[in-house]
């Protein structure tokens, strides 16, 4: 699991969590519960953004750490693109960085359920580094 990443606390209250990584990107996921609960038995959508957001942040501040970074990050805009209802299960989500520059970051981010080749979510993000 990389080190050094901490989930901010609108995360944890979700009941997000890192679980592994992938390819050096932590992977983080989200059990259902009343946290998450939107509609009866599906997750809310912003559940499943917050669920987005924090794993394109963490894959960030995993790849700025590694590369002995350390900037505040802000966003510029965040795209989320619903693919599927989230059912009653637990939800998994990983960022890739698609570009790392000086000022500006953009990462592309996965959620799935039980079938990571049938994602229920994809998220795009542009962030400044500063």
């Amino acid at each position: 699991m990389p080190e050094g990443i901490v989930l901010p606390a609108y995360a944890r209250s979700l009941g997000i969590t890192i679980i592994g990584e992938e390819a050096g990107m932590p992977v983080l996921s989200v059990d259902f519960g009343p946290n998450v609960e939107g509609r009866p038995a599906h997750f809310h959508g912003g559940a499943t953004a917050g669920l987005l957001e924090t794993a394109g942040y963490a894959a960030l501040h995993a790849a700025l750490l590694a590369a002995g970074r350390d900037p505040q990050l802000k966003p510029i805009n965040i795209t989320v693109q619903y693919l599927a209802a989230g059912k009653s299960q637990a939800s998994f989500a990983v960022g890739r960085i698609t570009r790392l520059g000086r000022r500006n970051a953009n990462v592309t981010v996965e959620a799935w359920q039980h079938d990571r080749s049938r994602p229920i979510a994809t998220a795009v993000m542009n962030i400044l580094m500063v």
